[in-house]
């Protein structure tokens, strides 16, 4: 899985490579500014070649000193560039001061006030703040930007933004603007970043609408997406980098001459009469991913109900709380996944008081969690290290009210890790950048953006679904927690993928035996 970087840690990583000898900042810059033509020719085919005419805005570090390398690698091919910078040159430092001095000996630098005068040009190049970003971007540069656009008229120019979009915080994803700015008011096209992505290329609403990685020459962490990210170091969830199979075939059950209890017995706690939906969903999608047997435990009054719903699927009758012991008594089951459908309130907790003694492998959602949403603590001191929670952001904040979005200071990823500290469980935070952390410090996100988008998944059961396909993963064994819950999540958009738009949740389990095969397994 390839790594997510923070701002301190790309800089490390270049800091590191220039105290060896291994390369300067200028060469940096230099391969930086190449690397941004190549992938902007790369995505417009048609820019390719000479009789163009680009505007770059230039900031005051080091992100201004990859500008104006670009802007003279444009220039080479034959491109009209502008450039227009902000600051002063003088207090930039000696790469960025030595880039600019190369640009000028091919044009001048501008003042960033004047950047909105001119015809339309093909390209604007945002290269004014980068990944070291701490404070809000001054409103002038909102305002050169909106100036550029607006010489363009009905037909808009293509924005590419270097390394970041100017205003992300490379490490929460959140943007920060001057009061007034739209909310997409720094918004580009592309985004080329230099050796890795960082954090915030994937975390909150993307500011750019693909994402492209330039190799600078530094050193790469090993990229096995069968290892756990180390604490510290996020990872993104990418299997299809390398052959799926060879992260997907660590998990799935595929051994020759298995049966159905080598792959795993799930246990899916349902709800009542008319409320079983969410159970049979979760239950289908543990079956399909791979369990070799589910059994559905309901209320006596919804049996008939369910068994009119059911083939492959195990029903069985369980008399509230008190009928659970028996049930877990079969030292077969391998898994337990509780929540979706139960009801909130104390015949919940104490299902989730026996399963989490029973101590399975263990998936809660919904009303599993909600239930505890007075009494947090009480939840977690029930929970062990073999139990995945796959809240959205409203159940987690009835569980961590003090890292709840609204009131956040810290990243998704940052109280996602805190949450899984403090529950001693694996943490599943649901949305389009799901983050999954784990008491031992390993953190990774699924990310739909960049191409991903998957927005038909926001519809009723779509979680259902997820912690069904969870539980499947988990009750074969081969999957530790943070593995299960990784996997899952990338699949869970897969397959809504697959199937596109109309999707509802019954099709997701559906179409994984096509999705597998499609992925070669």
């Amino acid at each position: 899985m390839p790594e997510l970087l923070t701002a301190a840690q790309m800089r490390a990583r270049e800091e590191t490579a220039m105290k060896n000898g291994a390369v300067t900042g200028a060469a940096l810059m230099e391969r930086a500014g190449r690397g941004a033509v190549e992938a902007t020719v790369r995505t417009w085919p048609d820019l390719a070649g000479g009789g163009h005419h680009a505007v770059v805005l230039c900031g005051p570090g080091n992100n201004g000193g990859d500008g104006y390398v670009v802007a003279r690698r444009l220039a080479d091919l034959g491109w009209t560039v502008e450039v227009f910078g902000m600051g002063d040159p003088q207090k930039a430092s000696p790469d960025a001061r030595l880039m600019r001095q190369l640009w000028e000996a091919c044009g001048p630098v501008g003042q960033l006030s004047d950047a909105g005068h001119g015809t339309r040009p093909d390209l604007l190049v945002d290269a004014l703040f980068g990944t070291g970003l701490g404070r809000a971007i001054p409103a002038e540069t909102v305002t050169a930007v909106a100036a550029v656009k607006a010489r363009s008229g009905a037909r808009a120019c293509r924005v590419v933004a270097l390394d970041c979009v100017s205003g992300l915080d490379c490490d929460s994803g959140r943007m920060l603007l001057p009061d007034g700015a739209a909310p997409d008011a720094m918004a580009a096209d592309l985004t080329v970043t230099f050796h890795a992505a960082k954090r915030g290329h994937y975390l909150g609403q993307p500011q750019s609408r693909s994402l492209e990685v330039v190799d600078i020459g530094l050193d790469h962490a090993e990229d096995d997406p069968r290892q756990r990210p180390a604490p510290g170091l996020l990872r993104r969830i990418e299997p299809g980098r390398l052959a799926p199979a060879a992260w997907l075939g660590s998990v799935l059950p595929v051994a020759p001459g298995a049966h159905k209890y080598d792959r795993g017995h799930v246990l899916v706690l349902g709800g009542g009469c008319g409320k079983g939906g969410a159970g049979r969903l979760a239950a289908r999608a543990a079956l399909r991913i791979g369990a070799g047997l589910v059994t559905l435990a309901v209320p006596p009054s919804a049996l008939q109900e369910n068994a009119a719903r059911l083939d492959a699927i195990m029903l069985t009758s369980m008399k509230g709380p008190e009928g659970l012991a028996d049930i877990l008594s079969d030292s077969r089951l391998s898994c337990v996944a509780l929540g979706p459908g139960l009801g909130v309130g104390e015949a919940t907790r104490e299902m989730v008081r026996q399963v989490a003694g029973a101590d399975r492998a263990t998936v809660l959602d919904a009303d599993a969690l909600s239930s505890f949403s007075d009494d947090p603590d009480a939840l977690f001191g029930l929970l062990h290290a073999r139990c995945v929670l796959t809240p959205h952001e409203g159940e987690f904040a009835r569980l961590f009210p003090d890292l709840a979005e609204k009131d956040r200071s810290v990243s998704k990823v940052d109280a996602a890790a805190e949450a899984a500290r403090r529950s001693g469980a694996t943490v599943l935070l649901k949305g389009p950048d799901t983050v999954i952390a784990s008491p031992d410090g390993a953190v990774s996100v699924n990310a739909a953006f960049y191409g991903r988008e998957a927005p038909w998944l926001g519809t009723a059961g779509a979680g259902d679904v997820l912690t069904g396909m969870i539980a499947g993963l988990m009750g074969n064994g081969r999957a530790d927690p943070h593995l299960a819950a990784s996997a899952g999540a990338w699949l869970h958009v897969e397959a809504a993928r697959y199937v596109g738009p109309g999707l509802i949740s019954e099709d997701l389990p559906d179409a994984l035996p096509g999705l597998f095969r499609s992925l070669g397994l």
